[in-house]
């Protein structure tokens, strides 16, 4: 708790800093401290339909008498460069009269809500196809409150089912954890930011994207490959970034209920107001009389809450363990909001408090295996923008984030105890340089963190402070070509003088061919225990015998995006190519029966490998009218050099990574959405586990003997049904195929012994097929 003082003092006295918090946020933010091209408007075209605000895809945004233009993006957001001789935007889109906006506050953000024509029966809103950033430099790719609808969407965790880049999967048969792959690599490769704050890392790595709520989300960004350094050092293969809702969001109220056939249950709400004043202004007749009370355009208040529970037990393999664990989450954001015309400040507090009890079954009694955890979690963070309202391409902002996380757990009779605190801050200035075609960003970053691990009789205990500098140069030439130039020195107190260069180029050939390339380092303290809790559940013999290194790689990217007609319908295809490359890895061994090994890639002498190749192409084509369906190929090439320390070394593949995944998702909705049916079907290819023999030593994959798990496929499926009211019921299931793994516990009937495991060997679904049903609603406007 040494540092939560400092982190309550910095909360207190963020707000009146002259800087800005909102400097690196999603590209729909108001000012220009979020944008590649600084000097631009920005706005969100949209329609009224059924009460509702609907973001219009493609929308055409273009200077009046001018050949410039753009292009909304997924959420109905557009980015367009000033004309300084030109003050007339003109709004149009197929089947919608046609808008004229006069422009006279280039810091504003514009809201434009289009109108269906007469001849039209109906409204239609029609979807893209495809959902990537058409501004950013860096292939991203958009998830919106549309797309994350199309499933239950209970957590972060469960916000890719209808996503082809990103794969989600239990990690073990006992503690419920989930880990993703991107690119070919685990999630703690990934940099997890909520609304630019890294957030789901150290010993948050583990159970991290259950404790994000999706129905807090509004959207999230996926960017591949190496992303900017303003952000950071740590991202090595991508960047997610998640987007909550704001206090001063028009939708006042949220609510959802959650239940499935397994028992979980779970109840959410948003609730955001603008704050009201009142000021005794006399009346006409000067009797002193008030007037009533106005908002107030300044100051908005927020709270989102969620809990969920599962206390029903499931045993469907009858082996004697739960196949998912009993817990409880509580989980609570409060944040207030300050804007003006020159100042923007966001403050609040996030708390969560978590428990899992899983393993075997209550009737084993006393003496049964159990899985005990529970997490608490303390936040504070403060975002702080000064504005520039004659200058909207300058910007000075201020993130400040401290957090306090305990986590306690027991796998059997062994004990976990881990604590984390951390204190962050990112200060970014943003300008030009002559003219809005040449802007930089510029800045100072400072990361403390404090680890406290223990398992067993293994202790772990690290301080990082790392101080650092940045700077990102941005050139571009309006409608052809965007180039960014970043890199960032941090001077980290462990691990000496880090320099971590990036550059990211974008090239339009034509108004509907893009080609992005990337290139880039990052780096990062690996947390061994918290990010590999599944390994632990069993009675491996644990080694760390040296001093962990950093992980560090530099990641190379390519990709082409194309939009065409097929069969007269709208049509896109993305096809990308990246490679991450290790310097060094933490490697997990865990291919000696019993044996859990730590150590350095670079502890090889040099000769050791490890790289990720990874192929996806993304067809995304609009059949029919309010019809979209998606078709996506993913290739994984992953390997990684095993055994050093034994004088064993060998090139191998990687386990629990598919080499093939095939991805099919269709969605269809009725005029003003008032039944929508989607489904998802993928198929995850083979992948190697562990050879758990007695004897085993690494040797080369060709003359060794090989544990393949098998492909598999899963369905999901949902139907939705709206009202006018604001209510909305859905119903769906996840795994409809019922496929599930028989046996993912070694030696289940003897958790004590010597064999035992239940992590080594998951790799694939545990429960079998599941139905749920919910509602939400939302007020109409």
């Amino acid at each position: 708790m040494k540092y939560l003082c400092l982190w309550i003092v910095v909360l207190a006295f963020g707000p009146w800093l002259s800087l800005s918090g909102e400097a690196q946020s999603a590209p729909q933010k108001v000012f220009a401290a979020d944008s590649t091209q600084p000097a631009s408007i920005r706005g969100r075209v949209s329609e009224l339909a059924n009460g509702k605000q609907i973001p219009l895809v493609g929308a055409t945004v273009q200077w009046a008498n001018t050949s410039v233009g753009t292009l909304t993006d997924a959420n109905g957001y557009f980015q367009i460069p000033v004309k300084l001789t030109f003050n007339q935007l003109i709004i149009s889109y197929v089947g919608y009269q046609t808008d004229t906006v006069t422009v006279t506050d280039l810091a504003t953000e514009l809201r434009v809500t289009l109108r269906s024509t007469r001849t039209l029966q109906e409204v239609t809103v029609s979807g893209a196809p495809g959902q990537i950033d058409r501004i950013n430099p860096i292939q991203t790719e958009f998830i919106n409150q549309r797309t994350l609808a199309k499933a239950a969407c209970c957590n972060l965790s469960e916000s890719f089912e209808t996503n082809a880049s990103v794969s989600v999967s239990y990690s073990d048969a006992v503690t419920g954890a989930k880990q993703i792959q991107f690119l070919g690599l685990g999630g703690q490769y990934v940099q997890t930011n909520v609304e630019n704050i890294p957030t789901v890392r150290g010993l948050a790595t583990t159970f991290g994207l259950n404790y994000i709520p999706g129905t807090w989300i509004t959207g999230i960004d996926v960017g591949k490959g190496a992303g900017s350094v303003v952000n950071g050092y740590e991202s090595m293969s991508g960047q997610m970034n998640v987007e909550l809702q704001k206090p001063d969001d028009a939708n006042k109220l949220f609510l959802n209920a959650y239940a499935n056939s397994f028992g979980r249950l779970e109840g959410n709400v948003n609730w955001s107001k603008v704050l009201t004043t009142q000021k005794p202004t006399p009346d006409h007749l000067g009797n002193g009389q008030t007037q009533p009370s106005v908002p107030s355009p300044k100051w908005s208040v927020g709270i989102l809450g969620h809990v969920s529970t599962l206390r029903t037990e499931i045993d469907q393999n009858n082996d004697g363990f739960r196949d998912l664990p009993l817990y409880t989450q509580l989980n609570l954001i409060n944040r207030y909001k300050y804007a003006s015309d020159r100042y923007m400040v966001q403050f609040g507090v996030k708390a969560l408090y978590e428990d899992r009890d899983g393993g075997q079954l209550s009737s084993f009694g006393a003496s049964r295996y159990s899985f005990l955890n529970t997490t608490k979690r303390l936040e504070f963070f403060s975002k702080t923008a000064k504005l520039y309202p004659d200058k909207p391409y300058k910007g000075l902002g201020l993130i400040l984030n401290g957090v306090h996380h305990e986590q306690t757990a027991h796998f059997g009779f062994a004990p976990y105890n881990g604590q984390q605190q951390t204190f962050y801050a990112n200060l970014i200035y943003q300008s030009i340089i002559g003219t809005t075609n040449n802007s930089f960003k510029a800045g100072l970053s400072y990361l403390l963190d404090d680890y406290r691990e223990q398992y067993r009789a293994i202790g772990t205990a690290r301080t990082e402070s790392v101080p650092g500098a940045f700077v990102e140069y941005t050139y571009t030439y309006p409608e052809k070509l965007t180039l960014v130039l970043g890199g960032r020195v941090d001077f980290h107190n462990l691990f000496g003088t880090q320099f971590t260069p990036r550059a990211h180029l974008k090239y339009n050939v034509n108004q509907n061919l893009a080609v992005r390339m990337s290139a880039g380092r990052g780096f990062r303290a690996a947390n061994p225990f918290a990010e590999n809790f599944g390994y632990l559940v069993s009675s491996r013999a644990v080694f760390l015998n040296k001093p962990l290194q950093i992980e560090s790689s530099w990641n190379y990217g390519l990709s082409v995006t194309q939009d065409f007609n097929l069969l007269g319908k709208k049509a896109s295809l993305v096809v990308d190519y990246h490679r991450t490359d290790f310097q060094n890895q933490l490697i997990v061994d865990i291919e000696h029966p019993g044996e859990l090994y730590f150590y350095n890639l670079a502890d090889s002498g040099g000769k050791g490998r490890s790289f990720a190749n990874s192929f996806q192409a993304e067809l995304n084509i609009q059949p029919a009218k309010r019809f979209e369906v998606k078709a996506a190929y993913r290739l994984f090439d992953v390997e990684q050099s095993m055994g050093g320390p034994f004088g064993e070394e060998r090139l191998l593949p990687k386990m629990m990574v598919s080499r093939d995944r095939v991805l099919l998702n269709a969605g269809y909705a009725l005029p003003f959405d008032k039944w929508k049916f989607d489904a998802t079907l993928q198929w995850n290819g083979p992948r190697r586990i562990p050879y758990l023999r007695e004897g085993y030593v690494h040797t080369s994959y060709q003359n060794m003997p090989v544990d393949m798990a098998p492909g598999y496929y899963n369905l999901n499926a949902q139907i939705s049904r709206a009202f006018r009211s604001g209510w909305e019921i859905y119903l769906g299931g996840e795994n409809l195929t019922g496929f599930r793994q028989l046996n993912p516990i070694v030696a289940a009937n003897d958790p004590f012994g010597a064999r035992f495991d239940a992590g080594s060997q998951v790799w694939g679904p545990i429960t079998g097929r599941m139905i749920y049903m919910g509602f939400r609603f939302k007020p109409v406007i």
